[in-house]
């Protein structure tokens, strides 16, 4: 293939000197400085964006890289998600750095390396080259160079980037030759990452602090002079008045017969016309944690016999192990029966006995299942269905919910008529109350002065109520019903405050929230050191605790690597739990994000290193990659400091600002074609 290339090498620099030359010309028509830019296809705008050792980052550079991602990722995806033109931008330069640094050390690719990766590339499964013309066997250099260009954007381009992927490779292996690491390591890490520890804890935060603060009315008043102009109210505010039909209120009142109701039984699919599946259980209690093994192994030969060869048992078979078996005094006497029948809840699709749900009739769980610390062994038994009169109640909740929905809705546009027409919401509340089911009194309620997305009383942060006071600005305005939590609010302007710094006893709420917490913050680290230094053992906490006003909380089976209850996860406190020997508490705080932690370990229970020496092999290439990759990054990124220092990377703000980023939201891109494979 390269004698090919070298033949017409000399032609090629003349097409490329000649388009060089018409680039140039469109350069000087074309772009201007502090111009867009954007009468130019950003695939084609050779404006410089940085200079690496004056090599050059054009427009077109980072506009390719952006497509190739586009085009990987299925165009599903947003400039902004990939880190917009300035993140292309920094792995463009890195790349250039990183080429430079392996041409410094004599790194780069041979032409014989570049044909070699070339030739891999582009052959096909039966070890074809796929560029090779099917009649006389050599090289097609024009097929090659359409597909590149096709999918690419150039043959220079594409070349360049497979020689500095090589460049890049070879640059690593250097770089990370004398990396090592000790069976030591290994094993120490494993044992870090596999340690159990069950733990309790106090997480001292300011939130709690600020809960036992009680400033006096002059503190705050003191505060808010001294913050006034963080409470700037930057936009106007409205008041509205506003008349509430309650939904379930105008659903009571509406008459439905019981051929309604029949009807809507009938319409039931057959899943809701079941009341649910019997379930009957096993229960192991495990009484002390070092009893866990054993319990668990009963569990498992007990499923075993219950199952035997169908995975399955009747119901009388299985009543005579639960009463034989079974720690649960209440269903063990029944033949393991529980006292209701069981349906599947959507929103606990982790709950013990609604998994029995998804069970064949007759199946027995084929594992022991642990839950709140005891093994419980399931059967599936027959679904019971539920009858017309037994589904009543809920039909006519289900019936009364929808119509009282349509009725209300009603109402409200009811209402808002009359209100355009009176503006007067009492009378409006006196002529349609009755229909409502409502007392007018309930029915006529108004707001503090509010701005958008503000939780308003009694409605919240509705984005509907929003949108309909939104176009309200003069006294007497009147809005389309908004839905709101259980029911219709149809608005009315009353009044309007323009932006402005609010009066102390209209902020008080917020000035004391923020005055509470500044102080609190204040006192976090040294409560924290209090609680800490008060504490011997991991037994000590809870009254230590409770002493500060704060609660103790428990973890069992925590690792490290793993965020602890709420916390995210944390090396600080991972090294300080890993330290602890059992009964043992951390002797300072830990800091883990904005709260402190002080934490006990009341059971360790050492990484199991039989197992660790059954993958030693794979955990020892798996470490010492990651150390590799770790001591290469370093390496770049002290390659990338250190050029910029020198003044040797220049990036042009104003062309990068220049770069038109009007893209759809997350459209598909055009599927380019792929590269031709010829056949026979």
């Amino acid at each position: 293939m390269l004698k090919q290339l070298s033949r017409l090498k000399h032609t090629r620099n003349i097409l490329i000197l000649g388009f060089v030359f018409f680039m140039a010309i469109s350069l000087v028509i074309f772009y201007r400085p502090g111009s867009s830019g954007t009468l130019v296809e950003p695939n084609k705008n050779t404006a410089v964006v940085a200079k690496v050792s004056g090599e050059e980052i054009t427009v077109a550079d980072i506009a390719q890289l952006k497509e190739n991602y586009m085009q990987m990722l299925g165009g599903q995806i947003s400039l902004a998600q990939l880190g917009g033109n300035k993140r292309f931008l920094d792995g463009l330069i890195r790349d250039r750095v990183v080429s430079q640094e392996a041409a410094r050390l004599n790194l780069s690719a041979s032409k014989a390396e570049l044909k070699d990766r070339l030739v891999k590339q582009f052959t096909d499964p039966t070890g074809k080259f796929v560029f090779t013309d099917a009649s006389s066997g050599k090289v097609d250099l024009k097929k090659y160079e359409d597909a590149v260009n096709n999918r690419y954007g150039g043959v220079e381009r594409f070349e360049r980037s497979v020689r500095d992927a090589i460049a890049q490779e070879k640059l690593r292996a250097f770089i990370t030759a004398s990396v090592t690491i000790s069976p030591e390591e290994v094993q120490e890490e494993y044992k870090k990452k596999n340690t159990s520890f069950d733990l309790s804890y106090v997480i001292v935060s300011a939130d709690k602090l600020a809960e036992k603060i009680q400033p006096t009315d002059q503190d705050l008043r003191a505060f808010y002079e001294q913050h006034k102009t963080d409470y700037r109210i930057l936009e106007p505010q409205k008041k509205i008045r506003y008349l509430f039909i309650d939904q379930e209120k105008a659903g009571l009142k509406l008459q439905i017969s019981d051929k309604e109701l029949h009807d809507e039984y009938d319409r039931l699919t057959p899943e809701n016309k079941q009341a649910g599946v019997k379930v009957q259980q096993i229960l192991l209690k495990v009484a002390r944690k070092d009893l866990d093994t054993q319990v668990e192994e009963k569990a498992k030969e007990l499923i075993k016999k219950a199952r035997g060869a169908t995975g399955q048992a009747t119901e009388e078979a299985y009543a005579q192990l639960a009463r034989g078996n079974s720690e649960d005094p209440a269903t063990a006497k029944n033949g393991g029966f529980l006292s209701r029948l069981i349906k599947k809840n959507p929103n606990k699709p982790d709950a013990l006995y609604e998994r029995a749900v998804d069970m064949q009739p007759g199946d027995v769980s084929d594992v022991p299942i642990k839950y709140a610390g005891n093994y419980y062994i399931l059967r599936r038994g027959d679904a019971v269905p539920k009858t017309f009169e037994e589904a009543k109640p809920e039909l006519l909740v289900s019936l009364r919910n929808r119509r009282g929905y349509t009725a209300a809705a009603g109402i409200a546009q009811k209402a808002r008529e009359s209100l355009k027409k009176s503006h007067d919401a009492q009378k409006v509340a006196q002529e349609l109350a009755a229909e409502a089911n409502m007392n007018p009194a309930d029915m006529v309620r108004e707001t503090p002065y509010i701005k958008q997305g503000d939780d308003v009383p009694g409605i919240g942060s509705n984005q509907q109520f929003e949108a309909a006071i939104a176009p309200l600005n003069n006294p007497n305005d009147v809005g389309e019903p908004a839905g709101v939590k259980g029911g219709f609010a149809v608005p009315m302007f009353v009044d309007k405050k323009e932006p402005r710094i609010p009066e102390f006893d209209e902020v008080k709420d917020k000035v004391a929230k923020a005055f509470k917490l500044q102080k609190a913050k204040e006192l976090l680290d040294q409560k924290a050191r209090e609680i800490a230094t008060s504490v011997n053992s991991a037994a000590d906490l809870k009254a230590a605790a409770e002493k500060g006003g704060l609660e103790v909380a428990t973890e069992e089976a925590f690792k490290t690597g793993k965020g602890l209850g709420k916390l995210s996860p944390s090396s600080a406190l991972d090294e300080a739990v890993y330290s602890l020997k059992q009964g043992e508490v951390s002797k300072s705080p830990i800091k883990v994000g904005d709260s402190w932690v002080i934490v006990g370990a009341t059971v360790r229970k050492e990484a199991d290193l039989a197992e660790f020496a059954k993958q030693r092999e794979q955990l020892t290439e798996t470490a010492l990659r990651s150390r590799q990759d770790q001591v290469y990054e370093d390496y770049v990124a002290s390659a990338i400091a250190r050029m910029k220092s020198e003044g040797k990377v220049k990036v042009y703000k104003d062309v990068l600002d220049s770069i038109e980023e009007d893209e759809p939201q997350v459209a598909p891109v055009p599927q380019r074609r792929s590269f031709p494979v010829p056949t026979r």
